[in-house]
């Protein structure tokens, strides 16, 4: 087999290109890697692999107004049509620019709310792309494509625009194209997948038959349960540090209990510094038993600055930034480095219990049995989203099941906070049959057998 991966992003260089993924596709398959990765940067990702993989830079692409316009209009149809909670929160958030970009937002949410059906929408993206199908870049994605031969082409995340024109080339070649859904919430709460792809690899059945509600024009043996490989460093042996080394490593305690706060990126969780003063404040005063450390990992996407004070106000903090590269100062700019990989494994390993707002960080600490408990309470008034915390983030359809199947325990007040944090340290087994049931149902393979499935799966497309 002969594979085209594109990585046109951080998240997909960590769950392919740092974990387990490329190393094995290319003990048996050549691969050309498409990447947005600088060219002195590339050696500290490629050490490890074999020379059965060609590197090649993403080709810089965008879209003209008119295909921008018809794509927004599309995920506005989208938003419109199918109309989750999640959905709504990113179609009523405000659009930040010039004059000129709001109007266009404007309109094309316009349209969009007219063409909310399925004939709207297949109209809309027929449209889309063929008027992509005019850019110049496709016709170098067609050359490169010819001379190279593939037999498939997978993308590690479905919403990036920068890889149209290499699926729209691969298409005009009859080569079979595969995306792999990114996260959990990514169908449920996120806009229109950007690529006619011929196949879609998903987590689970649940996320299958989620596939089935938000594009019913999709056939089902066309979506493809593979699990997901951002999980499968977590039972590579060789990532786990013994507890003593990374508390040296962490500079704790190992005699003392260690909380991790995984932060949220500011839009999504803006009183994460206020929760992380408090728990602090409560750990001094004892109110949190035990005298447990709190380590903090804003997310990768957060500088780490709204944090400042309560660096300064607890110098026992224990501070640990994410080791991403930091660009566009967005998720598109910003790109994991190698240690981030071994870094989390070990968090998630060794850290006894898990505080979040409503993070994927409570799948995690989840597949690790460890407890998490989510942040359900406005610090800042009125609250930030116009209703209670509560009543917002834990209402989204994919973080459901973590409410339902009672996967953490949920705070909706600073004494519940401590509380729960106290029974968890008191009894980590608390709640552990909820923990199992949502991994089975969001996990559908086993963590570590993922990116041999997608290769598997991958194989069987390209024949």
């Amino acid at each position: 087999m002969k594979a085209i991966v594109l990585l046109p992003d951080g998240v997909g260089i960590r769950n392919f290109l740092l974990g387990p993924f490329l190393r094995l596709l290319s003990r048996q398959a050549a691969a050309m890697v498409c990447h947005p990765i600088e060219e002195e940067a590339l050696p500290a990702y490629t050490q490890c692999l074999d020379g059965n993989i060609v590197w090649q830079r993403l080709l810089p692409y965008r879209e003209d107004a008119l295909t921008s316009f018809l794509r927004f209009s599309a995920s506005y149809a989208h938003f419109y049509h199918f109309d989750t909670q999640g959905m709504r929160y990113v179609r009523d958030l405000p659009v930040h620019g010039g004059r000129r970009m709001r109007l266009g937002r404007r309109l094309a949410k316009a349209l969009g709310k007219r063409m909310a059906t399925a004939r709207g929408l297949a109209v809309l993206e027929r449209w889309q792309f063929r008027l992509a199908a005019r850019a110049k870049e496709v016709d170098q994605y067609r050359s490169l494509f010819e001379r190279w031969q593939p037999n498939v082409l997978f993308c590690s995340h479905q919403r990036p625009t920068e890889v149209v024109p290499a699926v729209l080339a691969a298409r005009s070649l009859g080569i079979p194209t595969a995306t792999f859904i990114f996260s959990w919430d990514n169908l449920s709460s996120k806009s229109r997948i950007v690529a006619p792809y011929d196949h879609y690899l998903a987590w689970s059945s649940l996320m299958k038959r989620e596939m089935g509600l938000y594009y019913p024009e999709i056939p089902a043996q066309r979506v493809h349960v593979v699990g997901t490989p951002q999980f499968d460093p977590y039972q590579d042996p060789a990532m786990l540090m013994p507890k003593a080394e990374f508390c040296r490593w962490l500079g704790a305690d190992p005699a003392r209990p260690i909380i991790c706060f995984s932060g949220s990126d500011a839009s999504t969780a803006p009183d994460d510094p206020f929760y992380v003063e408090m728990v602090m404040e409560d750990i001094r005063a004892g109110r949190i038993k035990g005298n447990p450390q709190l380590v903090l990992r804003p997310a990768p996407v957060d500088s780490g600055q709204r944090f400042d004070n309560a660096r300064r106000r607890f110098p026992d903090l224990i501070y640990k930034a994410p080791d991403w590269v930091h660009g566009k100062g967005d998720w598109k700019g910003i790109l994991p480095l190698p240690a981030d990989v071994k870094a989390l494994a070990n968090l998630t390993c060794h850290c006894d219990l898990n505080l979040n707002v409503s993070s994927t960080m409570t799948l995690d600490f989840a597949l690790r049995d460890k407890p998490v408990v989510n942040i359900a309470f406005d610090v800042t008034q009125p609250p930030p989203f116009g209703v209670p915390l509560w009543e917002f983030h834990f209402r989204f359809e994919h973080y459901l099941p973590v409410v339902e199947l009672g996967a953490a325990r949920f705070a909706k007040s600073r004494a519940e906070l401590v509380a729960h944090i106290n029974a968890y340290l008191d009894n980590p087994a608390l709640d552990r049959e909820g923990r199992r049931k949502f991994v089975e149902l969001e996990v559908g393979e086993p963590a570590g057998e993922s990116s041999r499935r997608i290769i598997q799966t991958l194989e069987q497309i390209g024949i």
